[in-house]
């Protein structure tokens, strides 16, 4: 009988980086709240918006996409945390495609929200729905890959480790 510690998992950055993106919405959803109307007031003094039926200033209306960017990237990055503790778990080519399209998405999406508020450059607005595509292909990918009805697995499919 050997008494062999089992072999250490390989390295699995999906926890530090879904960590970092909670650390940063946190910081860029608490400007938005305390400084961000400031920063951006004159860029859209007089500018008005309609939002849900209703003529708001334009600073209300991006004050409230770019939280939105913040409160999607926290949600997200929780997630891959998840994902990354599921992918240390087993090996599944599902887990690591939903993790990398769920960081994609989530740059892409939340980032050009952040960068479309800050620049005035609303053409960006008609990038953000691929940042959403890829945050769905990946949770749909993610809920394959733990779906319990898969009862094999073919090579590089789910395998326990």
């Amino acid at each position: 009988m050997s008494s062999n510690p089992p072999p250490l998992p390989a390295f699995n950055a999906w926890p530090m980086v879904g960590a970092v993106l909670v650390a940063l919405a946190i910081g860029l959803g608490a400007w938005a709240a305390h400084g961000l109307e400031k920063t951006i007031a004159d860029q859209y003094a007089g500018v008005t918006k309609q939002v849900a039926g209703q003529t708001v200033p334009g600073v209300t209306k991006y004050v409230g996409d770019f939280r939105t960017a913040a409160d999607y990237q926290l949600g997200q990055g929780l997630g891959l945390i998840l994902i990354g503790i599921l992918s240390s778990q087993r090996r599944c080519r599902g887990l690591r495609l939903g993790a990398w399209c769920v960081f994609l998405g989530t740059v892409i999406f939340s980032g050009s929200l952040y960068v479309l508020v800050l620049s005035g450059k609303t053409w960006l607005g008609a990038i953000t729905p691929i940042g959403g595509v890829l945050l769905i292909v990946g949770w749909i990918a993610v809920a394959a890959s733990v779906c319990p009805c898969r009862k094999t697995a073919g090579a590089g499919e789910c395998c326990p480790k």
